[in-house]
């Protein structure tokens, strides 16, 4: 059995952290979510697939708080977050990297990792957080003093990563990490992202890059005009012909 394998099958008999059902998000008369169902474990990553507009950034900003359901449910570790303003979902450890990645580019990088920690009260504890992902993210570390906004696309996704990870994320949500990356780049933060997994922290990826994000997760989910359509193992999903057909280019 591969790591990969043995990762999914010890997180297939973990407790659920988020578990979503009949999710239902309208934007006025336009509705974005329609009964979606997503169960997400403790130490999985699960990858939400799809294309433009299938509904993956509502999911999150559903989850988030950003944005209301008219229908269904969200739970964190049992407790229901359907109505909890976005800093009380904060406080309970769900922690959302969005799209574009919308670092401070007038900050350092070291003032945007101590933005990350401003639920941090103790500045000992912040420091020792911020080194993490020193560790973690070295290249942050020899750049910590420059501006944001003159960071390459590839260090400004790493900085967006690092900012939510000084947080300490229970659940990590990322919106398409992949987005304008050089294939190089879109390895090493698939790899990062499994590292920050391996180290405890839940994972649930937005991507449209299906064969990067389908390469480190445990499950996958496919969703359509905002409802789920295809959903299983991460490996069975990249073998599967409508996902080949449709999101890997035609090819295995």
């Amino acid at each position: 059995m591969s790591k990969g394998e043995s990762s999914a099958a010890a997180g297939s008999q973990a407790a659920p952290l988020l578990e979503i059902s009949g999710l239902e998000v309208r934007y006025g008369g336009v509705q974005a979510l329609r009964g979606l169902d997503l169960t997400v474990r403790e130490g999985e990553i699960v990858a939400l697939l799809g294309n433009n507009g299938a509904g993956k950034t509502t999911t999150l900003s559903a989850i988030s708080g950003l944005v209301r359901p008219s229908a269904g449910s969200i739970t964190l570790a049992g407790r229901d977050i359907s109505r909890a303003k976005a800093t009380k979902i904060v406080d309970a450890g769900v922690v959302h990297v969005p799209e574009g990645r919308r670092i401070f580019s007038t900050l350092t990088v070291q003032e945007n990792l101590q933005i990350g920690g401003y639920l941090v009260r103790d500045s000992g504890e912040l420091r020792r957080r911020i080194d993490e992902v020193y560790q973690l993210l070295p290249r942050l570390a020899e750049r910590r003093g420059q501006q944001g906004g003159t960071l390459s696309g590839g260090e400004q996704q790493m900085l967006a990563i690092g900012r939510a990870l000084v947080a300490r994320p229970r659940l990590l949500m990322l919106d398409e990490p992949s987005m304008g990356l050089a294939p190089l780049i879109v390895a090493a933060v698939m790899d990062v992202i499994g590292d920050i997994n391996a180290a405890g922290s839940t994972v649930l990826l937005v991507e449209q890059n299906a064969k990067a994000a389908l390469r480190i997760a445990h499950r996958g989910l496919v969703i359509e005009n905002g409802a789920a359509v295809l959903h299983g193992p991460a490996a069975e999903l990249a073998a599967d012909a409508r996902v080949v057909e449709a999101y890997l280019g035609g090819a295995r």
